[in-house]
């Protein structure tokens, strides 16, 4: 049986909603946060070498990694589903959003939270410079949303399955005020009316206020 591990406040609310949305059976296991690092508790590091959220077990498999974890899911239980076909005109859009969200948006966010946690110890420069490279991502963002409907093309992809974590429940760890950016407030009132969106974060975090503004 299909077991996702989820970290409170953490990656792994995408694996919920990835299976919410395409109606893929599992049974959810929940950890909550140390009280005192709001690291990851020894349970959840313990269950695969990389230590992190999101990590799923079926059967005898044990896999962590985002990325990988949702292409094992729509491979093996939603074929057809969670992205275009590779003969869609909007394919290699879909592509980009979906890979840069994951492979360069995500760690820039990262990035921003060590040089806000580094303050005055870091040259002015060089955390200006840092960070920037989150703040284009917002700007890059914002500019889709505003040309497109859904980030990866006319319809829900996995590639918002990736972002909104960033747009939304990341901000607790990356402090973002989006009042200046109309496409993506737009979009995350779209996605929050989504019945599957609803019932992933009362499954996974019901006590969390959600960050929809």
């Amino acid at each position: 049986m299909l077991t996702i591990h989820h970290l409170g406040v953490s990656q792994s609310e995408r694996i919920i909603w990835l299976c919410e949305e395409y109606g893929v059976p599992y049974e959810l296991k929940l950890y909550e946060r140390d009280p005192q690092t709001r690291l990851a508790p020894e349970a959840y590091k313990a269950l695969h070498p990389i230590g992190t959220a999101p990590v799923i077990t079926d059967g005898d498999l044990v896999l962590g990694e985002t990325g990988a974890i949702i292409e094992y899911l729509l491979t093996h239980y939603a074929p057809g589903k969670g992205r275009p076909s590779p003969d869609d005109p909007g394919y290699a859009e879909f592509l980009f959003w979906y890979h840069y969200i994951g492979g360069s948006f995500m760690p820039s966010g990262m990035i921003r939270m060590v040089t806000n946690l580094a303050g005055d110890a870091m040259p002015a420069a060089a955390r200006e410079g840092l960070s920037g490279r989150y703040t284009r991502g917002i700007a890059m963002i914002e500019k889709r949303l505003g040309e497109s409907k859904w980030l990866g093309g006319d319809s829900f992809t996995v590639a918002d399955i990736m972002v909104t974590f960033c747009l939304t429940t990341a901000r607790y760890f990356i402090p973002q005020d989006l009042s200046g950016f109309p496409n993506i407030l737009a979009y995350l009132k779209r996605v929050s009316a989504m019945d599957s969106y609803q019932r992933t974060m009362k499954l996974g975090d019901p006590d969390m206020t959600l960050l929809l503004d």
